[in-house]
C-alpha cells in the first residue's frame, strides 16, 4: 500500500500543492485507520494552518484552522526533526516508570522513543478534543540555504520542518512497528515531491516578479510615473499590499 501511495504520489500533476496534500491525507488515511488525517501546515510567522484533511464522516472538520504559533512550541518541532514519528496510543493509559541502571551518571534521554508517555498538558489538551490515540508525523523539505552553507553545516541544519501529518482516533489505536516504517518512508516520498512543487512555484513567482519589474520601468521610462499604480500590471503585484500612491 506504501509503495502504490508513493507512486500516486509521484504520477501527481506539477504546479498543485494542494492536490498533493489532499492526496497524502487520502493515502494515511487507509494505511492506518484513523478517524481524521490532517496536513497541518507551518506558515512564515510559525503559526499553522490545517491545508487538507481526510475525515470520518461525523466528525467537525478542522480543513482550513488556523493555530497559534505557541499551539507547537519549538522544543516540539526541534523534537520532530530528530524523531520523525510520534505515536499515542492512548492519551488515557498510565505512564510506565522506566527503570534504569542506578549506575548510570545521567537520567536515561527518551528523546529518541516514538512510545515515550505524552506530558500530562498534551494529554489533555488531546482529551480536549475528542482524541484519544494519535500519529504525528514530520514533514521535512529543504530549508532552502545556499551550497556553502549545506556544506559547513549538518545535513539536519540544511532541513526545514514544513509541516506535520497529523493522525487523530476517538479511541485507543496502535500501529505497528512495520506500518509506521512504511507511513515514515511515505513522508520522505511527500517532503520530497511537496520540495519540489515549493522550489517550482518559486521558480515562477520569480519569474513573474521580473516580468512585471521590466513592466513598470518601461512605464517610468515613458513618462508615466503614475501607470505604476493605475495600471496592471501595478506596483502592488510587487508586494504584499491593499494599495499603493
Amino acid at each position: 500500500l506504501a509503495v502504490r501511495a508513493i507512486s500516486r504520489l509521484q504520477a501527481l500533476p506539477g504546479g498543485d500543492v494542494k492536490l498533493l496534500c489532499d492526496t497524502v491525507v487520502e493515502h494515511v488515511r487507509e494505511l492506518t485507520g484513523y478517524d481524521r488525517v490532517m496536513v497541518y501546515r507551518f506558515h512564515e510567522d510559525e503559526h499553522g494552518e490545517v491545508v487538507a484533511e481526510c475525515r470520518r464522516d461525523n466528525l467537525e472538520p478542522y480543513l482550513g484552522l488556523h493555530y497559534p504559533a505557541t499551539d507547537i512550541p519549538q522544543a516540539s518541532r526541534f523534537l520532530f526533526r530528530q524523531n520523525r514519528v510520534r505515536m499515542i496510543a492512548d492519551c488515557h493509559a498510565t505512564p510506565v516508570r522506566v527503570i534504569q541502571d542506578p549506575g548510570l551518571s545521567q537520567p536515561l534521554c527518551l528523546v529518541g522513543s516514538t512510545l515515550r508517555a505524552p506530558h500530562e498538558c498534551h494529554a489533555q489538551y488531546m482529551a480536549n478534543m475528542g482524541s484519544i490515540a494519535s500519529l504525528v508525523m514530520a514533514v521535512i523539505i529543504s530549508s532552502g540555504g545556499d551550497d556553502e552553507q549545506t556544506t559547513r553545516g549538518s545535513i539536519s541544519s540544511a532541513m526545514k520542518l514544513w509541516g506535520l501529518v497529523v493522525c487523530h482516533h476517538t479511541s485507543p489505536r496502535f500501529i505497528p512497528f512495520p506500518l509506521r516504517y512504511a507511513c515514515e518512508f511515505l513522508m520522505q516520498a511527500f517532503g520530497l515531491q511537496l520540495n519540489m512543487e515549493l522550489q517550482l512555484a518559486h521558480q515562477l513567482s520569480e519569474k513573474h516578479i521580473l516580468r512585471t519589474q521590466t513592466l513598470l520601468c518601461d512605464m517610468l521610462l515613458r513618462d508615466s510615473p503614475t501607470g505604476i499604480v493605475t495600471q496592471s500590471p501595478s506596483i502592488m503585484d510587487l508586494v504584499k499590499c491593499d494599495g499603493a500612491a
